[in-house]
């Protein structure tokens, strides 16, 4: 087992659902409101995150985005879903249907392992 004590990154996965406001919105005024509500917010509460969204409504009726978010740590993590929850984007613009959160390869770390990993050329 690892001795030295590390900083562990989170990835956290929100699947959300839009709403009729937000699909109300032009494409204009969503970007608008991501740019204006959203990233200020996160950026006076934390640093070290990233995000990432994928569009899922081509295949899910339930959920409709998914966005990826990644922590250095767990409590850049939590200062981010603070942040995000005093924005319209938290169950105004979009339902939080679920939230999955985790370490990548966290079993490799809890026992000392090379993580394994699949890579298709």
């Amino acid at each position: 087992m690892p001795t030295e004590e590390a900083v562990t990154p989170v990835t956290a996965f929100l699947l959300v659902k839009t709403t009729p406001e937000w699909l109300g919105l032009t494409v204009q005024e969503r970007v608008d409101a991501f740019t204006t509500q959203v990233v200020p917010a996160i950026e006076a509460k934390t640093t070290g995150v990233r995000s990432r969204f994928y569009d899922t409504e081509f295949y899910s009726a339930r959920v409709t985005d998914v966005w990826v978010w990644e922590a250095d740590d767990h409590q850049a993590y939590q200062l981010l879903i603070d942040a995000l929850r005093e924005t319209p984007f938290w169950d105004r613009y979009f339902e939080v249907v679920e939230l999955l959160v985790g370490t990548e390869n966290g079993y490799a770390r809890t026992y000392g392992l090379d993580a394994v990993a699949t890579i298709s050329t």
